[in-house]
């Protein structure tokens, strides 16, 4: 019997070497991540899966296109985005692009939807309320009155025929509620679309989409303890499903020694209060992020049947008076809770243990440049003895592993067991965080998880930056009392402060 053949570009091939061409090892996909500060006035990570460097770069600036695109379209901070041009635009009706009337009437389902509680002029009262802030008073009644009723009417009206949006109002008008989901969703559309990229995960102020052959780990933000490396309130594993996040606790008003949300409610003026944070889950990420700042502003009732509406979305609410709520599928997408053992402080002669109700805090501002998307640099946070024996690396924050030598300290001190580690990294939500701004704690353990003792530590921070400049800063602590210090600036680090504190989880 002859053997069967067939024929691929013009050459005649016998089964047997197809057959071996079949088990022929394919490309492995390898998973590729950046940082950015100074996107849509937040932080960014892309995280793609690919099979060769040269895609996930393809990717990952198709993405970035996509993001600016649509900024230059949405943007109510750009004065000549075309959502800007239009409010100047007066009560003509204006041609606009399928982009903004897809926002703006999206918008406008939500206000319905939502009973007001999502409206695109709340940025009336939320104005009322920063100018407010910097005079360090609150907003007088009359005012927040006078704020409200500029928000109780028609703001815009659209024509689906012609593609036209009229402005019938003149009160200031913001589209974030929509604008960056919005984004976001495109930005993974353009990644995917590249040859070769199987998954994106794309995590822009907080805020996490999942797309693709990909299951990612979510790390849910506690609130009343939202430093970067803080025991998150929540894991869960998401594939294909956004997940947003909106809470009072990063950005608002300190008005004479009480905190105020940034989230308004529209029909009132006052800020919400009645929840700290509302984490949802959706299909779609126009739905996750209107469900989140909806969450905040409705009574719990009210917000749970609008997430009923919503096929497929789920949610958690944390409120001020320490209630955890959950929609009836969260638990199937969360993790179990991991099991820690209650650690001994190290039996030392001579030195008291560590006071586990203190910790060291650290602020670190990057340095970002105003209206330009840079690259987050490498970090690395960690602390040593006095015998300069390292004791606990706090954070490292890194793209691509075979620049981490760039990182000399860090490396020499810490290389060794990350190599060996699992570096396998997930993405954490929050609410929206200011770009380069981020907190991180040490709580006294090393890192076998044991207290260590009282005693003289050094913390370092070593900040390298690709094109940029090499930076390693340090201070030494005395964790025996309360200290606070101020650490130079410098190209890379805009502002730094160590503290050892008491533990507070509350603003005051």
């Amino acid at each position: 019997m002859k053997a069967f053949s067939t024929r691929i570009a013009g050459v005649l091939l016998p089964l047997a070497v197809l057959s071996s061409l079949a088990f022929l090892p394919r490309k492995a996909n390898k998973p590729y991540v950046s940082d950015y500060e100074n996107v849509l006035g937040t932080s960014m990570e892309i995280k793609m899966t690919a099979d060769a460097e040269q895609h996930a770069a393809t990717a990952e600036a198709a993405a970035l296109r996509e993001v600016d695109r649509l900024n230059k379209i949405l943007s109510g901070y750009d004065a000549t985005s075309e959502f800007s041009r239009w409010m100047r635009a007066g009560n003509a009706p204006v041609a606009v692009s399928p982009e903004l009337y897809e926002v703006l009437a999206l918008f406008e389902q939500w206000r319905v939807k939502s009973n007001g509680a999502l409206d695109a002029s709340a940025e009336t009262v939320s104005k009322l309320w920063r100018e407010a802030g910097k005079q360090n008073r609150r907003p007088s009644d009359a005012e927040i009155a006078l704020a409200v009723q500029a928000v109780h009417q028609q703001h815009y009206v659209l024509n689906a025929p012609t593609h036209t949006a009229r402005r019938t109002s003149t009160a200031p008008l913001i589209l974030n509620s929509f604008a960056k989901s919005y984004i976001m969703n495109k930005a993974a559309d353009a990644a995917l679309a590249t040859p070769g990229v199987s998954s994106v995960v794309v995590n822009i102020g907080g805020d996490v989409l999942v797309r693709g052959a990909h299951t990612e780990q979510i790390n849910v933000s506690n609130p009343k303890a939202d430093a970067e490396n803080d025991p998150p309130v929540a894991q869960l594993q998401l594939r294909d499903k956004t997940i947003a996040t909106s809470g009072n606790y990063r950005r608002g008003e300190m008005i004479d020694g009480h905190w105020y949300s940034h989230i308004i409610d529209p029909r009132t003026g006052l800020p919400a209060s009645e929840v700290i944070s509302a984490t949802v889950i959706a299909d779609q990420a126009t739905d996750a992020g209107a469900l989140a700042t909806a969450l905040n502003v409705l009574p719990a009732a009210e917000g749970q049947k609008l997430v009923a509406g919503v096929p497929g979305a789920e949610y958690m609410l944390l409120t001020a008076d320490g209630k955890r709520m959950e929609s009836a599928g969260w638990k199937n997408l969360e993790l179990p809770a991991a099991k820690t053992d209650a650690k001994k402080p190290l039996a030392v002669a001579k030195d008291k243990p560590w006071d586990a109700n203190y910790e060291v805090v650290v602020n670190l501002e990057l340095a970002t440049v105003e209206g330009m998307r840079v690259h987050r640099p490498f970090v690395a946070v960690w602390v040593v003895d006095a015998r300069k024996k390292p004791v606990r690396q706090v954070a490292l924050w890194y793209n691509k592993p075979k620049y981490l030598d760039d990182m000399r300290f860090w490396y020499s001190t810490y290389y060794d067991q990350f190599s060996a580690g699992n570096s396998s990294i997930s993405s954490t939500t929050s609410a929206t965080r200011s770009p380069g701004k981020y907190t991180l704690k040490w709580d006294g353990k090393d890192d076998q998880g044991n207290l260590v003792s009282q005693g003289t530590y050094t913390l370092f921070i070593e900040v390298a930056r690709e094109h940029g400049t090499h930076q390693l800063m340090k201070q030494d602590l005395n964790v025996k009392k309360q200290q606070h210090f101020d650490l130079p600036a410098n190209p890379e680090v805009a502002a730094a402060s160590v503290d050892y504190r008491k533990k507070t989880n509350e603003k005051q």
